[in-house]
């Protein structure tokens, strides 16, 4: 498994599909989760949906072929894996950021 630190993006798109969700979506939960802070930009969006699917860190759930192939996207036991991992090395960075700031750094 990629021991390398998720980019801020992926760790939404991670989280935002957690259950089925499509592209324009995923845009609008990170958005609200982020509170506007991060705005996932189409480019942005389906580059890093190829590299999840190419990854098998998500997985296509569902293809609505009558309504301009409108996909749902949704996190695979790989990527939930990977997600955890993220979320203990985010952990263990703000331990230790507390234990510092506790000490007057």
């Amino acid at each position: 498994m990629d021991n390398t630190p998720l980019t801020e993006a992926v760790f939404y798109i991670l989280l935002a599909v957690r259950t089925p969700n499509h592209g324009y979506g995923i845009i609008q939960e990170v958005s609200e989760m982020t509170k506007g802070r991060v705005v996932l930009g189409p480019g942005t969006l389906y580059g890093a949906i190829q590299s999840l699917l190419i990854k098998k860190w998500i997985c296509l759930y569902s293809e609505d072929k009558e309504s301009r192939k409108k996909k749902e996207y949704v996190i695979t036991p790989l990527g939930k894996d990977v997600f955890l991992d993220e979320v203990r090395r985010l952990n263990e960075l703000l331990i230790n950021a507390k234990k510092l700031s506790e000490e007057g750094i």
